[in-house]
């Protein structure tokens, strides 16, 4: 009985120790890029100098960099992840990907998913890879997943299309994509990029329907409080490559928001609202603070300690627009919870 007490004790003992060593989190980031160019919009790229500055402080940092779907995998089922966990993603699948980005990626040994367009590459465009060369890249570890057929507004009616037309055109554009990718390159990872990161409820309905992943522009950390039909990124390219900047979001923590309310990303309404119920908060309420891009401070209201109400203080541009919204965390010092709301308004002049 003794020496089954000292062996429990013991192995308790070193499973702490084991945690603390590895120290787990539920929680993690992705990284969004498109050209690794200095000759392409610099809107949308960074240089290769830019790009191995960014992978070499991952690497002086002891971040952990693993494959999208094993990322979105564990945040999903609550399962844990090493601490400062990190995926890198590629939209559109332009040629400067296997040209300049591939062999930096790889001399780091960092795993990556590109996002990419099959029609466009069965139409031979010019500025896309072939499916010869991403079968070479998936073959050298990159994933290959779902960017919709032609990198179109997914959420958009063509004229006169109903909302059932609109539903089967979009579900085959879907479904032809994923079957293309799975048919040259083998993966059939569920993954959904959507265009331009632009999404409504509609759409994120049908995506959830087809048992994919759903995957934005918009900013913030990833957790299994994140809504999977939605999943937020970190742009880290053109403006937003600026390690300074860029580090304090690598760091970043998801809010544990158990329910999101708003009418639709998709809106007319130029003020739209959004209403957060939090599940629980690690923060302090009176540094929580919201911002309306191209625009500045939010208008928040407390209804409770736990729901806050989310509106701009004037008219949204027309366009693509955020709510971000931070406050530093009391736990873990010197980080920020980090959610963003994103909003196309569309008007009719």
């Amino acid at each position: 009985m003794v020496r089954f007490m000292i062996f429990k004790y013991l192995f308790h003992c070193f499973v702490f120790a084991l945690l603390l060593f590895s120290n787990p989190s539920l929680s993690a980031v992705i990284l969004q890029y498109h050209h690794v160019s200095e000759k392409l919009p610099a809107v949308t790229s960074v240089s290769e100098e830019t790009f191995k500055i960014h992978l070499t402080y991952l690497k002086d940092n002891n971040f952990n960099v693993i494959h999208l779907d094993k990322l979105l995998k564990h945040t999903q089922q609550g399962k844990t992840l090493p601490e400062k966990t990190v995926a890198i993603t590629f939209d559109d699948g332009y040629d400067n990907n296997i040209e300049q980005a591939a062999p930096i990626l790889e001399a780091f040994g960092y795993p990556y998913t590109i996002f990419v367009n099959p029609q466009l590459i069965d139409e031979n465009k010019s500025y896309v890879m072939t499916w010869d060369e991403l079968r070479a890249l998936a073959k050298r570890g990159a994933l290959i997943a779902n960017h919709s057929a032609k990198h179109d507004y997914l959420h958009l009616k063509q004229d006169g299309e109903s909302q059932a037309q609109w539903l089967k055109r979009i579900r085959e554009d879907i479904l032809f994509s994923e079957k293309r990718i799975k048919e040259e390159v083998g993966h059939n990872v569920k993954l959904l990029a959507y265009p331009y990161g632009e999404f409504n409820r509609p759409l994120q309905n049908l995506v959830k329907e087809l048992g994919f992943i759903g995957i934005g522009q918009h900013s913030g950390a990833v957790s299994k409080f994140t809504d999977y039909t939605r999943v937020p990124r970190y742009p880290a390219s053109g403006f937003y490559s600026k390690l300074d900047t860029l580090k304090t979001k690598l760091y970043s923590l998801p809010f544990a928001i158990s329910e999101l309310s708003y009418t639709d990303s998709v809106t007319t309404n130029p003020t739209p609202t959004i209403e957060i119920e939090f599940a629980n908060k690690d923060f302090y309420q009176s540094q929580f603070a919201c911002f309306v891009s191209g625009i500045g401070r939010a208008d928040i209201v407390w209804k409770n300690d736990k729901r806050v109400v989310v509106k701009s203080p004037e008219k949204i541009k027309k366009g693509r627009t955020r709510y971000n919204c931070t406050a530093p965390s009391i736990k873990h010092s010197g980080q920020f919870y980090w959610f963003s709301q994103p909003w196309v308004l569309q008007t009719n002049d």
